[in-house]
Protein backbone atom coordinates (compact mmCIF):
# COMPACT_ATOMS: atom_id res chain seq x y z
CA UNK A 1 0.00 0.00 0.00
CA UNK A 2 1.03 3.14 -1.09
CA UNK A 3 0.34 5.62 2.07
CA UNK A 4 2.00 2.99 4.25
CA UNK A 5 5.40 3.27 2.37
CA UNK A 6 5.48 7.19 2.78
CA UNK A 7 4.15 7.10 6.60
CA UNK A 8 6.93 4.95 6.84
CA UNK A 9 9.77 6.50 4.83
CA UNK A 10 8.07 9.88 6.92
CA UNK A 11 8.34 8.19 10.06
CA UNK A 12 11.90 6.82 9.66
CA UNK A 13 13.40 10.34 8.59
CA UNK A 14 12.15 12.09 11.67
CA UNK A 15 12.93 9.32 14.26
CA UNK A 16 16.75 9.86 12.32
CA UNK A 17 16.75 13.93 12.06
CA UNK A 18 13.85 15.66 13.71
CA UNK A 19 11.97 13.90 17.01
CA UNK A 20 10.15 10.76 16.98
CA UNK A 21 7.22 11.06 15.44
CA UNK A 22 3.64 11.52 17.71
CA UNK A 23 1.29 11.53 14.83
CA UNK A 24 0.78 11.87 10.94
CA UNK A 25 -2.20 13.93 10.57
CA UNK A 26 -2.85 13.97 7.24
CA UNK A 27 -1.57 12.25 4.15
CA UNK A 28 -2.79 14.31 0.92
CA UNK A 29 -1.43 13.82 -2.75
CA UNK A 30 -0.08 17.14 -3.56
CA UNK A 31 -1.43 17.22 -7.22
CA UNK A 32 0.88 15.88 -9.70
CA UNK A 33 4.35 16.76 -7.76
CA UNK A 34 4.13 14.07 -5.23
CA UNK A 35 2.85 13.57 -1.73
CA UNK A 36 2.05 16.59 0.90
CA UNK A 37 1.66 15.21 4.41
CA UNK A 38 1.11 16.87 8.61
CA UNK A 39 2.84 15.49 11.17
CA UNK A 40 2.92 16.23 14.93
CA UNK A 41 6.30 15.51 16.80
CA UNK A 42 6.91 16.16 20.57
CA UNK A 43 9.29 18.93 21.37
CA UNK A 44 12.43 19.05 24.14
CA UNK A 45 10.21 15.92 26.01
CA UNK A 46 13.29 15.65 28.22
CA UNK A 47 13.41 19.25 28.75
CA UNK A 48 9.67 19.60 29.46
CA UNK A 49 9.59 17.09 32.12
CA UNK A 50 12.19 18.23 34.04
CA UNK A 51 10.84 21.68 34.85
CA UNK A 52 7.43 20.11 35.19
CA UNK A 53 5.79 21.91 32.20
CA UNK A 54 3.12 20.61 29.32
CA UNK A 55 4.72 18.91 26.64
CA UNK A 56 5.49 21.20 23.31
CA UNK A 57 3.73 19.81 20.03
CA UNK A 58 5.85 20.51 16.80
CA UNK A 59 3.53 20.34 13.75
CA UNK A 60 5.44 19.93 10.66
CA UNK A 61 4.54 19.72 6.40
CA UNK A 62 6.39 17.64 4.74
CA UNK A 63 6.08 16.89 1.22
CA UNK A 64 7.22 13.79 -0.67
CA UNK A 65 8.70 13.57 -4.62
CA UNK A 66 7.05 10.79 -6.77
CA UNK A 67 9.61 8.25 -5.73
CA UNK A 68 8.49 9.16 -2.23
CA UNK A 69 11.26 10.82 -0.75
CA UNK A 70 11.03 13.58 1.75
CA UNK A 71 12.32 16.68 -0.30
CA UNK A 72 11.56 19.34 2.39
CA UNK A 73 9.78 19.84 5.63
CA UNK A 74 9.72 22.85 7.47
CA UNK A 75 7.88 23.42 11.29
CA UNK A 76 4.34 24.58 10.88
CA UNK A 77 3.10 25.87 14.36
CA UNK A 78 4.57 24.97 18.03
CA UNK A 79 2.24 24.62 20.60
CA UNK A 80 1.25 23.37 24.43
CA UNK A 81 0.04 19.83 23.78
CA UNK A 82 -3.02 20.43 25.88
CA UNK A 83 -4.36 23.39 24.44
CA UNK A 84 -6.87 23.09 21.82
CA UNK A 85 -5.97 24.83 17.90
CA UNK A 86 -8.85 26.22 16.82
CA UNK A 87 -8.76 26.60 12.58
Amino acid sequence: MEIREIIGNVTEFFNEFVAPVHKITAVEKNGDHGWKLTVEVIEEKEYMKKYAKDEMLGIYDVLLNEDKEITSYKRRDIRYRSSIKQE
